[in-house]
C-alpha cells in the first residue's frame, strides 16, 4: 500500500482546529516545551533565510531584464 504524500504540515491553534477539524484528515497534538519553542524558532529563521533568497533571486532577475 502506497504511504500518502506530505502535502502541507500547519500550526494551528485550538480556535483553527475548531474551524477546520473536520476537514483535516490527521491532527497531532504538540505539546508546549523547550524542543517546541527551538522548533518554532527554527522555523522563524528558515522562513527569515527563504525571504532573503527569493528578494535576491528577484533582484538578480531584474537585473538581467534591465540590460
Amino acid at each position: 500500500m502506497p504511504r500518502d504524500r506530505i502535502v502541507a504540515v500547519a500550526l494551528l491553534t485550538r480556535g483553527d482546529l475548531a474551524t477546520f477539524g473536520s476537514d483535516l484528515r490527521k491532527v497531532y497534538p504538540v505539546e508546549d516545551s523547550p524542543a517546541f519553542s527551538d522548533l518554532i524558532q527554527a522555523i522563524d529563521k528558515a522562513e527569515r533565510e527563504q525571504w532573503r533568497e527569493e528578494e535576491r533571486l528577484a533582484a538578480l532577475e531584474r537585473l538581467r531584464n534591465s540590460g
